[in-house]
């Protein structure tokens, strides 16, 4: 029997490029495996996969009586809808512990690192096992993701050094430069629906008994956003509605001034304020320096809402 190996819903470049590079490691080590997704590709995604001739991980949304390893999140909300029915025998993660849940005993890798290829690498260590060059390169491209190209405060030496150990690998002389090329997909948002980009890096987190959707668009100049911000905040108060959220925050994301302007629609008019000490203005708030979800918004809002 294969374990599945799968992110979260709503995949980002850390989900599906780790459940490749783990699946392909625990085959490696007498672990039958697959990889899977609980969702679309984003197109910077697509761009990886594309740059290191990798097809798109099996599309799986029901894992009932399967035995499932966990990539990059622990959160039951963002977890396959019937988790409840497999079996949990792993979870490799970079964020806060979340309410999964398991009745039998499991692997763990949960480091506090900028993302959990970076934590795979040290799996593929651990093991003493060998990392090809097109796996390499996807890694190194998801922890250039996860990490903003080091600018994110969640960015570790261990990341640095398993980017450039990735990169030796992979045959790639300029990683900057192929993280600023992904940057240039993120920021190619013309003639993308609303909803689609709302939904490109989007997390619903359970806070104390509180439904709260965190949405994240990076891109390299918000100027973007000029024409379809409006499109944007219509689309965030219909998810609201649509999943009872008691909040939706989208972050729009500039890695270049390296600061994020928050679109909120909320029950609560001064959670923004409590959170993060700075009160919206029609709805909208810039946070200088903010550039992680996971660092600087979520344990915020977390403590705001206890």
């Amino acid at each position: 029997m294969s374990v599945y190996v799968v992110g979260h819903k709503i995949p980002d470049s850390d989900s599906i490029c780790g459940a490749i590079a783990l699946a392909y490691l625990k085959n490696q080590i007498g672990e039958a495996a697959i990889a899977a997704r609980l969702g679309e590709l984003s197109p910077e995604t697509a761009f990886i996969l594309e740059k290191f001739g990798f097809e798109s991980p099996e599309f799986k949304t029901s894992y009932a009586g399967e035995e499932v390893y966990i990539v990059d999140h622990s959160e039951l909300t963002q977890a396959p809808d019937d988790i409840a029915e497999a079996t949990i025998v792993g979870i490799v993660d970079h964020h806060k512990l979340g309410d999964l849940t398991t009745s039998t005993p499991l692997e763990c890798w949960i480091r506090p690192v900028g993302c959990s290829n970076t934590i795979i690498k040290m799996m593929y260590d651990f093991h003493n096992v060998e990392i090809p060059q097109d796996i390499a390169g996807i890694m190194m491209c998801a922890i250039l993701s996860d990490t903003v190209i080091f600018k994110s405060p969640t960015c570790t030496t261990a990341d640095i050094k398993c980017v450039e150990a990735l990169a030796e690998i992979a045959g790639i002389e300029d990683f900057k430069a192929v993280g600023m090329d992904m940057f240039k997909v993120k920021s190619a948002v013309e003639g993308t629906p609303a909803r689609d980009l709302v939904m490109r890096d989007f997390k619903d987190f359970n806070m104390n008994g509180n439904k709260i959707g965190i949405g994240q668009l990076e891109v390299i100049d918000l100027s973007v956003f000029d024409d379809i911000k409006a499109e944007l905040e219509a689309d965030i108060a219909a998810l609201k509605a649509e999943g009872e959220r008691h909040s939706v925050i989208l972050l729009l994301t500039d890695i270049m001034k390296e600061g994020s302007e928050l679109l909120v629609v909320s029950d609560d008019s001064n959670l923004i304020e409590r959170a993060y000490g700075k009160a919206c203005e029609n709805d909208r708030v810039w946070l200088d320096g903010v550039l992680s979800r996971k660092k600087q918004i979520v344990p915020q809002l977390q403590e705001a809402l206890a």
